[in-house]
């Protein structure tokens, strides 16, 4: 099979990951192919349009019904001229009272039409409902309490602008707690505008020091988002939840597939290769657990570097481009990490747009979203499988190796999965186990027959001594100066004798 044919489906042209806007920055599959710049831009523009033509529309329907409504009234206006001389004046103020009242009611109806508020109300109920237990809560308070104290420790360093920051930092959390029925879109939008206003304030007190500015925006970020984080990570107004469900059966449901299968240049057998991979597995898991989107980048970069690690020591050489994303695929069927859309999408909405558009975050947080696009759409052209054996793998009615097929379990020194090989290798050390276990049994059974036995010996060899020496047993004996008639055969005392001297 030459390399072409096994990289079909698979590879993915480096200039395919920027921004189809041609702006150099990288793109993202959630923003169709845009950077966030650009996707902000085409967001606002098409959101300024929508609003024009709801209001078009809003239009259109008030000059519909206000024609009707003057039609209607027009008709009956045709009556004797007895009973319309006099009134005629009062029926036309009552028409235009009523008028004004009916535009009043239709523009505010229109209002809360297209507010947010209108359109998320029924589920603030279900949000309130929601309750965290104490631990959680508890553990969210610590940490919570802790980045303040780390925030104002280095605002401290900056002095006077610190005060600033610290006074607008607190003030957008204090509004943003009264935007909970905003949809993930608009709570994203209103992030990403404070970032672009302290950003721009930023460095006009810095003076162009891009640097400065960006370790600010660290802090500032860490500060703001592990306060919202509870608010705005994987909000009811979305649809991330379902998204992850999704995404956890389709991994699931791929658990067949093999390493050859995805063309990974990579070798498990070899002891670092083994533990770089564990490594890259654990780092993306524990995504989940971080709260700033600038943390979760963290994990997905320490991710990657233990992918090219494993690259360049499995092929002697560093490691390329086109190894790193298949390798990648892998690491994410293998990890299958929790919540991984929700993940995406809050990096995706929350995160400084300069992490996103440039640098090794950027670049590896833009495969990482090509990854999970790949693994939503793998067919089976892109295993290089026949449609006939992916829907009976994906069915379940077939296995690439299965057990009761010894010919397919690995033989060692052989290129195989090495899932598979550590199966077959932990099935035989289990075989040899149960059969120690039973020797180990058996041995001490027959111990415990052996002291059984040896327990009566003793006891006979006892009795039969007992019986033949009986045991007397004599009065004790009396002290010697009692009164008894044995004392007078006892001889007289010895008495002082004094020699002259």
């Amino acid at each position: 099979m030459s390399q072409r044919s096994e990289r079909r489906g698979i590879h993915v042209d480096q200039s395919e990951l920027l921004c189809k806007k041609g702006c150099g920055y990288y793109g993202n599959a959630a923003w169709q192919g845009l950077c966030s710049k650009c996707w902000r831009e085409e967001y606002q523009r098409a959101r300024q349009r929508q609003i024009q033509e709801d209001w078009a529309l809003a239009e259109k329907l008030q000059r519909e019904e206000e024609a009707a409504y003057v039609s209607s009234h027009s008709s009956s206006q045709t009556q004797p001229p007895q009973s319309h001389s006099q009134p005629s004046l009062a029926t036309f103020s009552k028409f235009e009272e009523k008028k004004t009242n009916e535009k009043t009611r239709k523009v505010t109806t229109v209002k809360k039409f297209f507010s947010p508020s209108s359109r998320t109300a029924p589920k603030k109920e279900s949000h309130e409902g929601k309750t965290p237990s104490p631990s959680i809560t508890r553990q969210s308070s610590i940490e919570t309490d802790r980045v303040s104290r780390d925030f104002m420790e280095f605002l401290k360093t900056l002095q006077k602008p610190g005060r600033e920051i610290h006074k607008q930092s607190r003030g957008f959390i204090e509004s943003m707690g009264n935007k909970k029925d905003l949809s993930a879109e608009e709570l994203s939008e209103c992030v990403q505008d404070f970032y672009q206003g302290m950003s721009d304030r930023l460095l006009n007190h810095f003076k162009g020091s891009s640097e400065k500015v960006d370790r600010v925006m660290d802090q500032v970020e860490k500060y703001i988002m592990t306060r919202l984080y509870k608010s705005v990570f994987c909000p009811e107004t979305s649809d991330d939840e379902k998204k992850d469900l999704v995404t956890q059966r389709r991994i699931r449901a791929l658990h067949w597939v093999t390493i050859q299968m995805l063309c990974v240049p990579v070798d498990e057998e070899i002891p670092e290769v083994s533990d770089s991979v564990v490594k890259a597995i654990t780092d993306i898991i524990e995504m989940d657990s971080k709260r700033v989107p600038r943390d979760k980048l963290a994990c997905i970069t320490s991710c990657s570097k233990h992918i090219f690690n494993a690259i360049r020591v499995t092929k002697n050489e560093p490691a390329s481009a086109d190894d790193f994303l298949p390798t990648l695929i892998y690491i994410v069927l293998k990890a299958n990490p929790p919540r991984l859309q929700s993940n995406i999408q809050y990096i995706t909405r929350f995160c400084n747009p300069s992490r996103l558009m440039t640098g090794e975050d950027g670049y590896y947080f833009t495969n990482l979203c090509c990854a999970v696009a790949f693994i939503e759409k793998l067919d089976a052209q892109s295993l290089n499988l026949s449609p006939e054996d992916f829907e009976r793998y994906m069915s379940g009615q077939a296995s690439p190796r299965r057990q009761d097929d010894p010919a397919a379990w690995p033989q060692s020194g052989t290129r195989v999965n090495p899932a598979l090989s550590q199966i077959h290798q932990n099935l035989k050390l289990l075989s040899n186990l149960e059969k120690r276990q039973q020797q180990v049994i058996e041995v001490a059974q027959n111990l415990l027959t052996e002291l059984a036995e040896w327990q009566d010996s003793v006891a006979r060899e006892v009795q039969e001594i007992l019986e033949r020496y009986p045991l007397e047993i004599k009065p004790r004996a009396s002290a010697i100066d009692a009164e008894n008639v044995e004392n007078d055969r006892l001889p007289p005392p010895l008495q002082p004798q004094v020699f002259a001297g």
